[in-house]
């Protein structure tokens, strides 16, 4: 199965499946930094849409950090892997200690990417929530919960890559998914691109003060 060349091709071949969202007054993309923004940024071009971001941070597993027990989302939304958590007999007091550690991230991202600008009110628009791929869709479950605290009318999940299994869970909670490509096995979703560097906090900040329309509300 054919990957991508890095995340901003990723975001075109994506864009063909959202036409249906094109240019509606309301319609709001949502990217997941740090990766998921080069994604939203092509995205948001081609849809002629707003883009903003939405701070999601994965609850890694204490030592094997990339394995996630749960995330945090902005608005003080916690969603937890129960079946990690149980499996390795996680207690509470440390995945308190990671949510507080993650925590200050994520209020580290906050600034540095929106400055004193408040995020967009959310009540009555459909929310297309982007990110460069999951696996076990943790923190993609925690950005559907936050959207939803927010009074989002319609959340849409939408991603270059994806487990198949995960998609499916989380058309249980989205209001739609797209997921471009499925791949069995599912390596990780680094395996799906010829280029995955980090995306860096300056590229966030370009890409949203590029974005064709700011969400400057």
């Amino acid at each position: 199965m054919k990957g991508f060349r890095d995340r901003r091709e990723a975001g075109r071949a994506l864009a063909w499946e959202l036409q249906r969202y094109a240019g509606r007054p309301d319609v709001l993309i949502l990217a997941l930094p740090r990766g998921g923004v080069p994604v939203g940024y092509e995205i948001a071009q081609a849809l002629h849409v707003p883009l903003d971001v939405l701070i999601v941070r994965k609850l890694g597993v204490p030592g094997y950090e990339e394995l996630a027990m749960g995330a945090i989302a902005s608005g003080g939304i916690r969603v937890l892997h129960d079946t990690v958590i149980q499996d390795l007999g996680l207690s509470a007091p440390v995945i308190d200690r990671v949510s507080r550690e993650e925590e200050s991230e994520l209020l580290r991202r906050e600034h540095a990417y929106r400055g004193h600008r408040p995020p967009r009110p959310l009540e009555g628009l459909t929310v297309i929530l982007v990110d460069d791929g999951l696996a076990t869709g943790s923190t993609m479950r925690a950005a559907i919960a936050a959207v939803r605290q927010r009074q989002a009318a319609e959340v849409i999940v939408a991603v270059p890559v994806a487990a198949e299994e995960t998609c499916q869970q989380l058309r249980h909670q989205a209001d739609a998914v797209y997921c471009t490509i499925t791949p069995a096995p599912f390596f990780g979703v680094g395996q799906w691109y010829e280029q995955f560097e980090q995306t860096s906090d300056d590229e966030v900040r370009e890409l949203l003060h590029r974005a064709p329309v700011a969400a400057q509300e």
